[in-house]
């Protein structure tokens, strides 16, 4: 069985802001998201890794070299572009209650109703079909690469991403992936495959070695 840990970045500047990042946007890290990767790699510290990916985005990318050398592991770190953020065009660096004013129903779709979500209507979006495909088809080259009985692996990755391309994974209807929420910063959410196909969640959004409660700005 490989287990594969899914971690979303650390808070930034545009998250506490509550503006859309994006694929093309970004952000740097707060300050106190440095203290809070720390108790991630606390966390985590105790299991041995053989592989950990990331989004090549830079905030993803300093969530995953950070937690990595805070653990004190010698863990290999692959880019993967599939795990980049959706990409969402327009609307990134605009505030979240600003793109609600303008695209009402889009803004709905992506937030509650993915199914309804028209990438045409947002100039310069991904469709989530699009994002989960590519999400898919990383995580899977990598389990089929790396995996194994007793393998552990992190991908470090983003809110939307995440959401979209785990509920893929576990053949969640698009219209059924918002049900739970969103993903906090610095959340760890754990998935199993005995065969590179089929995937079991063990855990979503675990947040409980953190020190500050998750409040709306920490959720996507």
């Amino acid at each position: 069985m490989t287990t594969l840990y899914f971690i979303r970045h650390g808070k930034t500047e545009w998250n506490q802001e509550g503006r859309f990042q994006g694929a093309n946007g970004d952000s740097p890290l707060l300050p106190e998201s440095y203290d809070q990767i720390k108790l991630l790699a606390q966390y985590l510290e105790d299991i041995s890794f053989t592989h950990a990916f990331a989004s090549p985005i830079k905030r993803a990318y300093d969530t995953a070299e950070a937690t990595i050398e805070a653990m004190n592991q010698d863990i290999p770190l692959t880019p993967l572009a599939g795990l980049k953020e959706f990409g969402m065009g327009v609307w990134e660096g605009m505030r979240f209650n600003d793109v609600k004013a303008s695209y009402p129903d889009m803004h709905d779709a992506y937030r509650h109703h993915p199914e309804l979500f028209d990438a045409r209507q947002v100039d310069g979006s991904e469709s989530f079909e699009a994002v989960q495909a590519r999400f898919v088809a990383d995580v899977d080259r990598a389990v089929a690469e790396y995996g194994g009985e007793g393998v552990n692996l992190m991908f470090f990755s983003h809110g939307m991403s995440l959401t979209a391309g785990m509920g893929a994974l576990l053949g969640i209807p698009l219209a059924d992936i918002r049900l739970r929420g969103g993903l906090g910063n610095t959340s760890t959410s754990i998935l199993t495959t005995d065969d590179g196909i089929h995937y079991q969640e063990v855990i979503r959004n675990d947040t409980s070695y953190l020190e500050e409660a998750p409040d709306e700005t920490n959720m996507v």
